[in-house]
């Protein structure tokens, strides 16, 4: 019985040892547990490509960034760079300002100061930015039949047009061009109303430049769409450089609260894109090549430019 008890003892002793040791030659090819550091020679994930956004940017802008070849350049660099697609209604300022204060689009890139502010006043805007400038001329047929080039001042030249009765094409388009033309037969105390020559096309800057080009008349464009169409055009600068022809540039962002409809995500990409150092640059650059001078002059994080 006493041997017996020692037998099984030994047995147990010997069973304990042989899974001991078991353990032991089973550890050198053990899967590592997950979640620690894999062995050199793993390879490593790729790098995780940021993710783009989507969706649609309704853009509401002058024809002026159109039909000077600017937007050409940047949307699809926006785009590229976002994910976002733009789609660009090109009309006159007023028109794009009133289309975005119904909420039927997500931002704006205007130049009429006064209609802009009143965006904001009625809470249709915000975040409204300083973008670029460049300024307005007036051209006209190479004879000058109102001799602009003898006013000493913008008021002078329109009362030349005015008092020759020259043949005058107004956009009439509620534009920021027009709002300008408008506030210039006023500053003149002009009334257009009835006046000989004086026609308007209803129509965006690229349109009019080719009815006054065909009417030999006198029209007010902003430089850039002039000097991007000059090529095909017979007019020629008749009057420039007065300070009240400068003309600024905004971007706003529609107001969501407002508007729920609205972009505000696109539209404050697009307001941080066209202000970015880089893109400045690039605006600053625009025409340079082509023209000999810049189209644009980029203002962001600069002082807001004045007539005076």
């Amino acid at each position: 019985m006493k041997s017996n008890w020692w037998l099984s003892l030994f047995a147990v002793i010997a069973l304990v040892f042989a899974v001991a040791c078991g353990d032991d030659d089973s550890n050198d090819d053990a899967t590592p547990i997950t979640g620690t550091t894999p062995p050199p020679s793993a390879e490593a994930p790729p790098d995780a490509q940021p993710t783009k956004a989507s969706g649609e940017l309704i853009l509401a802008t002058t024809t002026s960034t159109q039909d000077s070849g600017l937007l050409d350049v940047l949307v699809p660099m926006f785009e590229d760079e976002t994910g976002y697609s733009v789609k660009t209604v090109a009309v006159g300022s007023g028109q794009a300002i009133e289309q975005a204060s119904r909420g039927d689009a997500d931002v704006v890139l205007v130049h009429s100061p006064a209609a802009e502010q009143k965006m904001i006043d009625d809470g249709n805007g915000v975040e409204r930015t300083l973008v670029m400038h460049n300024d307005f001329i007036i051209v006209g047929p190479e004879a000058d039949p109102a001799a602009l080039a003898a006013a000493a001042t913008i008021d002078d030249a329109m009362t030349a047009i005015a008092t020759t009765e020259a043949p005058f094409i107004s956009r009439g388009d509620d534009s920021g061009t027009h709002t300008l033309e408008k506030k210039l037969w006023a500053a003149a105390s002009i009334d257009t109303a009835g006046q000989a020559g004086y026609e308007e096309s209803g129509q965006g800057m690229g349109a009019t430049l080719q009815i006054a080009n065909q009417k030999n008349a006198y029209t007010i464009s902003d430089r850039a769409t002039y000097l991007s169409q000059s090529d095909n055009l017979d007019l020629v600068i008749s009057y420039e450089g007065d300070p009240g022809l400068l003309n600024v540039y905004h971007v706003i962002v529609v107001n969501p609260e407002k508007h729920t409809g609205v972009n505000a995500d696109a539209a404050r990409a697009f307001a941080a894109f066209i202000t970015r150092a880089d893109i400045q640059t690039l605006i600053g650059d625009f025409g340079v090549e082509e023209f000999g001078e810049p189209l644009f002059f980029p203002d962001a994080g600069k002082p807001e430019p004045t007539a005076a």
